[in-house]
């Protein structure tokens, strides 16, 4: 790893008195704002921009294709790229890309690279691709995009020439290139095995990186999509929604990530701070581990389900700021089923569910990992015990929360940003998905999706989505209880920030930022 930054990790305690520094700095930042100068709208270059991320600790990762948390996403996208992104309808946007063709029966897949080059100077080849596809698919491994992939046939997979990559697919594939969008599928150079001092095709050069301190990177100026207008970036961890805006707020910052809906409500009129919101874009659940007492009942999932009472979350959790959600992923997205009757609190059918099944108490898993985690955990908890059931809410560590829950416990707090619907069902719901928290086991499930990716008539494949929907929303294990504005916080001076769901193309776009 490269030697600390001189900028440590952004804590609380640390900050507690920045948004006090607020109050002496506030004419300046009012001066920078758009609607003071009417030229800030004029992309400039120059200058650092310093950007606020919850972290993992010691488990934040440079290696793009191990990437989980937000800020590991953050830092893989300055440095490298994929092949295709998501727009914010979710549907594939080319990047290194320029092209896509199937043949006739949707099982061999053209792609034609566009001109690019890594940092080293050397161009993006081929070669690069199918070696960054095949260590993705590494069976010894168990990288993020590695079950987007698995429909390739990488044995067969060839390289027509260095810009033309045949995809030979396992089965007909519709929705292929959703794959080579898949968060964390990008590409390094062919050969890469270590990641210190990382070469990517993306906007920005490697410079250092501390887990759960800092990551910082330069312009790269032979980067394909144009320069980018800041010269330098730096990605600093605070944890806490608190540190992150209070470090915004005195200036220690000038972008803030993933703002809870209070936070967004009590600055609305602070002219030191610019709020970007993303509606809709940020799912907030619970995750119920089925495989195992007592959400291993369908009959005890159901009962979580008629307890919840999403009104009393959306309105106290994210102050309004959302739609409330019916057990489903992707509200608003292509192939979302939104013709299932929305799911109504039955305190009284829930608590005879309970009481059949002999539950008396559970525990529920929470952490300060996002904003209004634990709040909601409270809520939560205290509509659980309405119907006679105890919970003990079990306070993780935030560094190893997601680590740590994805394995062990009953029942955890959970988020998700945005992705296809197929993306999230192929990476959290299959019986080998690298992170299904649920331990969502069944092969029938399995077949069924597979039949749904080989289905090349669109009506047919679109059934199949209601299906798969329908199955989940009965007897899954993610209790989907609603959707938060995605926001974000910036200085006045900083401009160029699309209103974006994470995870999508312009989420974190910090090559299309400038500094006003």
């Amino acid at each position: 790893m490269s030697s600390p930054s001189p900028r440590p990790h952004l804590s609380r305690r640390a900050l507690l008195g920045a948004a006090g520094l607020a109050a002496t700095s506030g004419a300046a930042l009012t001066a920078c704002s758009s609607d003071a100068d009417p030229a800030a709208t004029t992309p400039t270059t120059g200058g650092t921009l310093r950007a606020a991320f919850a972290g993992g600790g010691a488990d934040e990762t440079i290696d793009p294709h191990r990437v989980n948390l937000f800020a590991d996403a953050a830092r893989a996208k300055a440095v490298y790229d994929k092949l295709a992104d998501l727009g914010t309808d979710m549907a594939a946007v080319p990047r290194l890309a320029e092209s896509w063709t199937p043949d006739a029966d949707l099982t061999v897949w053209t792609v034609k690279l566009r001109q690019a080059t890594f940092h080293d100077g050397s161009p993006v080849r081929a070669a690069d691709v199918l070696y960054s596809y095949r260590r993705i698919a590494d069976p010894d491994e168990t990288f993020r995009a590695k079950q987007d992939l698995a429909p390739i046939d990488l044995d067969a997979s060839k390289a027509i020439d260095d810009q033309t990559v045949e995809f030979v697919l396992k089965y007909p594939l519709a929705e292929f290139p959703n794959s080579l969008a898949a968060f964390g599928a990008y590409i390094v150079p062919e050969g890469a095995e270590t990641f210190d001092a990382p070469i990517g095709s993306g906007p920005f050069t490697f410079v250092s990186f501390t887990p759960g301190s800092e990551f910082t990177a330069a312009r790269f100026d032979d980067y394909w999509d144009g320069a980018p207008n800041i010269d330098r970036l730096q990605i600093v961890v605070a944890d806490e929604e608190s540190a992150r805006i209070n470090a915004l707020l005195g200036g220690q910052v000038e972008y803030a990530h993933d703002l809870s809906a209070t936070t967004a409500r009590a600055n609305e009129g602070n002219d030191a701070v610019t709020l970007i919101a993303s509606p809709g874009s940020n799912m907030l659940g619970f995750a119920m581990k089925t495989d195992r007492a007592p959400f291993d009942k369908p009959e005890v999932r159901q009962a979580m389900f008629l307890l919840c009472d999403r009104d009393e979350l959306v309105e106290s959790v994210l102050s309004g700021r959302g739609q409330i959600g019916n057990d489903l992923y992707g509200l608003g997205f292509e192939h979302y089923a939104a013709d299932i009757p929305q799911r109504e609190r039955d305190l009284e059918t829930a608590t005879q569910l309970l009481a059949a099944a002999g539950v008396t108490s559970i525990t529920l898993d929470t952490a300060d990992v996002g904003s209004g985690f634990t709040e909601a955990a409270q809520i939560f908890a205290e509509q659980v015990r309405e119907a006679g059931v105890e919970v003990e809410i079990n306070e993780r560590n935030a560094d190893t929360y997601w680590a740590d829950v994805l394995t062990e416990g009953q029942i955890a707090s959970y988020r998700s940003g945005a992705m296809p619907i197929a993306s999230h069902i192929s990476q959290r719901l299959l019986t080998d998905s690298p992170t299904n928290l649920t331990q969502w086991h069944h092969a029938d499930f399995d077949e069924l999706y597979l039949k749904l990716q080989s289905t090349a008539d669109d009506a047919e494949r679109e059934t199949l989505y209601q299906e798969i929907q329908q199955r989940l929303h009965d007897e899954g294990g993610y209790l989907v209880w609603g959707f938060a504005d995605w926001i974000v916080g910036t200085l006045p001076g900083v401009q160029g920030v699309a209103q974006a769901p994470a995870n999508t193309l312009d989420w974190a776009r910090f090559d299309k930022v400038w500094m006003a």
